[in-house]
């Protein structure tokens, strides 16, 4: 079970849809799962979906709250439906399930709803696709933030990550590969900083790395494109090193 984790922005719900598709025409029996209850539309059909138990709209009719309290709210909400969501996954009998989660990451991976979702979805292997949007993170002091963020997402859950590079079809080569070496070679990305910032920023992000780089965490990022395939084979198999060591997806 792969639940697909990123900023607001990142192409979680495309990344969901393209991917699963993709894994379907290397004959894999998969099931989506949207966890998204504020979700208007998706650009795929979610073979489960938390929307039939919650909605932010009924939520905000419902409690009187605004947008904000209301996805809160919904998101908590969705940690009481677990055993039904379990069922209908487990009812599908895919080889793997993706999951799709709310836009907003941080009522996901902040709160202890995301936590017991993660837990109680099925006792099956599972593991996080975090997304770097490449074009957030292609400058130097985002792409440290985008950092951070997934080494909080790790600290949450520790689950297995993997790391997905989208959007690599909206910008240069020349970016892509500069973003994989920084997520390979943290001295290149402390370089980058060096040039680009000054003053207590630099200070401030320089540390930042240094003090990720002594966790021992690493993000080695696999370049991907939604719109063209792009990089699913390598995602594919890291995911299949993460989950079931290698191995193609059983359950």
């Amino acid at each position: 079970m792969a639940f697909v984790v990123g900023m607001a922005g990142s192409g979680k719900s495309l990344l969901t849809a393209s991917f699963s598709e993709w894994l379907r025409e290397q004959e894999q029996n998969v099931a989506t799962v949207n966890l998204d209850p504020g979700a208007l539309e998706l650009p795929y059909e979610p073979d489960v979906d938390v929307r039939a138990y919650v909605t932010v709209e009924e939520v905000m009719e419902k409690y009187g709250l605004g947008p904000n309290g209301a996805m809160i709210a919904a998101a908590d909400l969705m940690a009481t439906y677990v055993d039904e969501l379990e069922a209908e996954v487990r009812g599908l009998g895919p080889d793997i399930a993706i999951v799709d989660t709310p836009g907003q990451m941080e009522v996901f991976a902040f709160r202890p709803s995301g936590i017991f979702l993660v837990q109680g979805l099925t006792n099956w292997p599972k593991a996080i696709i975090y997304l770097f949007d490449a074009c957030f993170s292609r400058e130097p002091a985002n792409f440290v933030a985008n950092i951070f963020m997934a080494s909080a997402v790790y600290h949450r859950f520790f689950t297995p990550q993997v790391y997905a590079l989208t959007k690599c079809d909206l910008v240069e080569l020349g970016d892509v590969k500069r973003m994989v070496e920084w997520s390979s070679r943290p001295t290149s990305l402390l370089d980058a900083l060096e040039m680009s910032l000054r003053g207590d920023r630099r200070l401030i992000a320089r540390d930042f790395v240094r003090a990720v780089c002594r966790t021992g965490l690493s993000f080695p990022l696999i370049p991907v494109s939604s719109t063209t395939c792009q990089g699913f084979l390598n995602l594919n198999m890291a995911l299949e090193r993460a989950v079931s060591g290698g191995e193609r997806y059983t359950l």
